[in-house]
């Protein structure tokens, strides 16, 4: 028997005319995200992949459960790494959490306020929101006073805004949420691995992050976690988690005992997180968050040096990222434009409210070092003058 392909189309595509080897340029990555990589996490990441269901992976995905837990400082068990950005682990923390005619308030005091609003109407969440100016936090008052007037199902808060620099307070608030019969929704994207997290202590019940920032890992896996009360609303829904890639219900039987499969895992990536998360703990967290903090208060005085300024007052300032205001007559794009062309830095630039009017500079996991702040601000001086 003689097997015949299917016929041949009277026009067939060329292959592109460059097919030169992968090149990628040497950055130092100073933005918002990515950071650069641990050498030894690039290195974990370049192995052959194995099978997803393989007794060796599986036993890599509890290592990163457990790590997980040690760098968050919670006892969840339902805790483990969603396949995909730390928008996916957004979105898995609305769609979990969040049934349609649920009232949801989201504390907004930046762009990624917004987007949990976005995501949670998407839902189908009576939305309402509190508001405070970019750069700023709000204050325990403020949320539980809006607690008692809106009595939200969910209350959604952002720890670290990656938009604004501001670190907002969280003690009090979970115990406030508890009093209220609400659930505790927080986005660690910019603080995990670099800044305080506690959330067994401040009772938080659902929370993500990413794995480019304070991780220093590739893009693409992202942590997230749900509190056993958090869970029983999971258990109490009337309809099925509408996102049925990100269902709770559905990952745990791939991640806890029972093994079912799911989805084909980003093998390489988990490679590259469980040695992120190890050496995170081999350094330890207390020291991990006392580099970051030391290394920002550095890159702050340098600012100073150079005549600059911070948009968010220190006690609220994150020390993963800085946003540092732009000076009158200065072209922000333009200035980020020369340091990469001329020394190969990225740094970001304003969203939203302040487009144009900061740059946001980050120093995180791998990069928060006092040898890059030097190299960064000797760039930056030689560029503004």
């Amino acid at each position: 028997m003689v097997t015949t392909l299917s016929p041949t189309p009277a026009t067939r595509l060329a292959p592109p005319a460059s097919l030169d080897p992968l090149v990628v340029p040497e950055r130092l990555l100073l933005g918002p995200g990515p950071s650069n990589a641990d050498p030894s996490v690039i290195a974990a990441m370049n192995h052959q992949p194995i099978g997803h269901l393989d007794a060796a992976y599986l036993a890599m995905m509890d290592e990163v459960q457990d790590l997980l837990r040690y760098t968050w400082q919670t006892t969840n068990p339902l805790t483990y790494a969603v396949a995909g950005t730390g928008s996916a682990a957004m979105e898995a923390t609305i769609a979990n959490a969040i049934e349609p005619g649920d009232r949801v308030l989201v504390a907004v005091k930046g762009y990624f306020g917004h987007r949990l609003v976005d995501m949670a109407q998407r839902y189908g969440a009576d939305v309402v929101t509190i508001n405070r100016p970019w750069g700023e936090a709000f204050t325990l008052e403020e949320i539980t006073a809006a607690l008692e007037q809106h009595r939200p199902a969910v209350l959604a808060i952002v720890h670290a805004e990656t938009s604004t620099g501001v670190r907002q307070p969280l003690e009090g608030v979970g115990a406030a949420c508890a009093a209220h019969d609400c659930l505790l929704l927080v986005d660690t994207v910019t603080s995990m691995g670099g800044v305080p997290i506690f959330l067994d202590d401040w009772q938080v019940d659902l929370a993500y992050s990413c794995s480019q920032k304070g991780l220093s890992c590739a893009p693409g896996i992202s942590p997230f976690t749900m509190s056993l009360r958090a869970e029983a609303k999971l258990a109490r829904r009337r309809q099925p988690v509408a996102n049925w890639y990100l269902d709770a219900n559905l990952l745990r039987k791939y991640w806890g005992p029972e093994r079912v499969y799911h989805h084909t895992a980003p093998v390489n990536l988990t490679y590259a997180l469980r040695e992120a998360l190890r050496l995170l703990a081999e350094e330890g967290l207390e020291a991990r968050w006392q580099r970051h903090q030391h290394t920002a208060a550095y890159f702050w005085a340098g600012l100073a040096d150079l005549g600059l300024s911070c948009h968010v007052e220190e006690s609220l300032r994150l020390p993963t990222l800085t946003t540092v205001r732009v000076p009158d007559g200065v072209d922000a794009k333009a200035v980020s434009r020369q340091l990469m062309a001329d020394y190969n830095i990225e740094v970001g630039g304003g969203l939203g409210e302040l487009g144009g009017k900061v740059w946001r500079i980050g120093l995180m996991g791998y990069n928060s070092q006092p040898e890059n702040v030097d190299t960064l601000l000797q760039a930056l001086g030689a560029v503004l003058r």
